[in-house]
């Protein structure tokens, strides 16, 4: 019952909302600094910099033998990562990467995926071992560069940071994503890295825009083309956020008989190949591509995608400026430099503070490893100086150490040595103590006092620290110069200065069409112009007619719908007329509760009158009814009540409107007014709800008025009575005139 009543007395109360809130906290900054960011000093993550320490220390340097990455993902997980197999090993293979990491921090042996999006094998068929890059990250590593801390069961140490002069950060880039933040920095190249951080050591204050004629910008693995102004540029690297765009490189080969193809050889960085190919193969199949016939991926180990246009007189910067924009040929990088910095707290840095991190951070290595060779030097120094008195009194050593039982005081006391120098003594070979040793030991004794010397005038002299991180920057330049394979820019700047502009429409072949739409809504184009009063067409069971109008393959089809709004399809992407067509709500996103008012061939010289079921409406632009997207676009007003009923083109200076009120209405049609959208004006006044239009006509008064039926064209003489201002009933319809109530146009 005590030990109850203790447990109880322990217990703590805290709101959930506290305690909630703090462990979240501890989550979130666990998986930001422990998982997600790269530190601003070393480029790793916590998992990649335990990856490599682990490789360094089972000796897998780029002259070793390749180990299985079995052994390699084992270790990490025992010592140093404990999380799954999966993320350390997942890791791994990108550092090998060539395609994901500018310059890769590990050689691998066996398949480590594809630019294809194809995934790598498992651990056990792969190996691996590391490369100069690594090498040079990790330089100077066993000479207390960094500080080491427990591993997570305190078994061992690890690095915090690593040492090495190679950026990493802005070599290899890295993207991830944490609790509230992101990052994603782009790659660049080594041989301007070193040129800016040189920069940055003669003038620490030098502004963005100095530093980026340096760094021209970013050098990406895979290439293409960067084609953002040097302003832009300058803006994001400034900011440490922005996009870049990046475009597929590419050419055109000569075929025979004048024809010719574009070949792509480089793609936006971080696009995957098949599926770039299967997205511009689908858009063709579509029929939104029209100025390409045809795509063929030809690619080995080099990128060789083979575009076919449609005929040999389409240009081919146009026919690319389209697929640019259509497609991931361009791409945008939305770069965002969020890192740990110095101090441990994750921060979006500008270019030049994360180069001035860098610089501070390897003038504190260059301190430290020139600490640690001083403090090499002094202890070696102190063995110099007993084993020098050794040889100046060696008979009397040598007696002591026979003759005294505590030989190591002996010596203490007689010749007030230290115990270093005693063990050294006590240790050193009989055939060891020769004139020559004693030679060889005054000669290293004054090597070790100059170097010594020269070690602590540098830590005295900033300028001979400055001189030394130089000479690093100069060796890996020279190491990765740009004349070599791996060193040489892949991603070329090329600023466009002004674009393409793409009118696709005139490179579709120009053929007549007649279009058939059915009242179910399903569409299809008849490749020539059909005798519309002579149609033998076949439909779904149910379905039947709408409407049918010749158009040319270069037209634009306008669909009006019950809702007031437009849609826009291209003529030439209509199915063909060999079946029953296809749903219009399969191209455009008309509702299920919308009905087609009327199908027609837009034409930018006309205006349209636009008349919902009580008689209200007006005149809008044909430019105001192109619609752009799938969605349309909502012109007219509507409600359930008063919907759109009718689009008809205006063609005479007279409106004629009859009703189901038996009145006919004539008016000018300057009396409309022409709106872009809106519900528009009262064109006949009805007095019940359950009256409504049943047919506008226009025409012009010089031609006299009249309506056609199936016996002919009626004219009246007088049509004068009818005539009245907009918005007025009209008079009761003319005798003769049809039951239907329409002018039977």
């Amino acid at each position: 019952m005590t030990k109850q009543t203790n447990i109880i007395e322990n217990i703590d109360t805290q709101q959930l909302s506290d305690a909630l809130s703090e462990r979240y906290l501890s989550y979130a900054v666990s998986t930001i600094v422990s998982r997600a960011l790269p530190d601003v000093r070393d480029g790793l993550k916590p998992v990649h910099r335990r990856i490599l320490y682990s490789m360094l220390r089972q000796k897998l340097s780029p002259a070793a033998a390749f180990r299985k990455c079995a052994t390699v993902v084992g270790d990490v997980l025992g010592h140093y990562h404990p999380h799954g197999d999966s993320s350390v090993y997942d890791a791994m293979v990108r550092l090998a990467q060539d395609f994901s990491v500018r310059y890769p921090l590990i050689d691998g042996q066996g398949n480590f995926g594809n630019i294809d999006g194809d995934p790598q094998a498992a651990y056990r068929y792969t190996e691996s071992k590391m490369t100069d890059a690594a090498m040079l990250i990790m330089e100077g590593l066993d000479e207390n560069s960094v500080d080491m801390m427990p591993n997570f069961d305190g078994t061992t140490f690890e690095p915090t940071v690593m040492p090495g002069a190679f950026p990493n950060l802005l070599a290899n880039g890295g993207m991830g994503i944490a609790v509230g933040m992101a990052t994603n920095i782009p790659t660049h190249n080594v041989s301007e890295i070193c040129d800016a951080l040189n920069l940055i050591i003669d003038r620490p204050d030098a502004t963005t825009a100095q530093i980026m004629k340096k760094l021209i910008g970013p050098d990406f693995p895979t290439g293409g083309v960067l084609i953002d102004s040097f302003d832009t540029i300058v803006k994001n690297y400034d900011t440490g956020r922005g996009a870049f765009r990046i475009r597929a490189k590419w050419d055109t080969e000569t075929l025979e008989r004048g024809n010719w193809q574009v070949v792509v050889t480089e793609i936006p960085y971080g696009i995957i190949k098949s599926k770039l190919v299967e997205q511009i193969a689908a858009l063709v199949d579509a029929k939104k591509l029209p100025l390409v016939d045809d795509i063929v991926d030809e690619s080995t180990t080099d990128v060789r995608i083979v575009i076919t246009p449609k005929n040999r007189n389409i240009p081919a910067d146009k026919m690319m400026a389209h697929l640019f924009a259509m497609t991931d040929l361009e791409y945008r990088f939305n770069m965002n430099f969020n890192v740990i910095d110095s101090n441990g707290a994750p921060r979006v840095m500008a270019i030049g503070d994360v180069l001035r991190e860098f610089v501070a951070h390897q003038k504190d290595v260059l301190q430290r490893r020139t600490n640690w060779r001083l403090a090499n030097i002094a202890r070696r120094l102190e063995i110099l100086g007993g084993l020098l008195i050794v040889y100046l009194n060696l008979d009397r050593v040598i007696e002591i150490i026979r003759n005294e039982d505590d030989a190591k005081a002996a010596l203490v006391s007689e010749f007030k040595l230290t115990d270093v120098q005693v063990e050294a003594i006590l240790n050193t070979r009989l055939r060891s103590l020769r004139k020559l040793e004693e030679m060889e030991i005054r000669r290293e004794d004054a090597e070790l006092l100059a170097e010594q010397k020269q070690l602590q005038d540098l830590l005295a002299s900033p300028d001979m620290q400055n001189d030394q991180l130089r000479a690093w920057f100069a060796d890996i330049k020279k190491r990765y110069d740009k004349k070599t394979t791996l060193g040489r820019r892949r991603t070329q700047w090329a600023e466009q200065t002004t674009e393409i502009v793409v009118n696709t429409d005139e490179f579709i072949e120009k053929e007549p069409l007649t279009i058939i739409l059915s009242t179910m809504g399903w569409i299809r184009a008849a490749k020539t112009h059909l005798d519309l009063n002579n149609l033998d067409l076949k439909f779904k069971e149910g379905d039947e007619l709408l409407t049918a109008f010749h158009a040319m393959s270069t037209d634009k089809i306008n669909l009006f719908t019950s809702a007031g709004k437009m849609f826009t399809l291209p003529a030439n992407d209509l199915p063909s007329a060999r079946g029953f067509g296809e749903s219009v709500r399969m191209m455009a996103d008309i509702g299920a509760d919308e009905n087609i008012v009327r199908a027609f061939v837009l034409n930018s010289a006309n205006k349209y009158l636009l008349v919902a079921r009580h008689g209200t409406g007006f005149v809008v632009a044909a430019d105001n009814c192109m619609a752009q997207t799938r969605s349309g676009k909502q012109v007219m007003n509507t409600d359930p009540k008063n919907p759109a009923t009718m689009c008809v083109p205006v063609a005479g200076d007279m409106v004629a409107m009859s009703g189901s009120n038996d009145k006919l209405l004539i008016f000018p049609a300057n009396e409309i007014p022409e709106m872009t959208r809106g519900k528009g004006v009262i064109l006949q006044k009805y007095n019940a709800e359950r009256t409504y239009v049943l047919d506008v006509m226009f025409f012009n008064a010089a031609d006299g008025f009249g309506w056609t039926t199936g016996r002919g064209t009626t004219k009246m003489d007088d049509w004068q009575p009818w005539v009245a201002k907009r918005a007025s009933q009209g008079r009761t319809i003319p005798v003769g005139f049809p039951r239907s109530g329409k002018f039977g146009k």
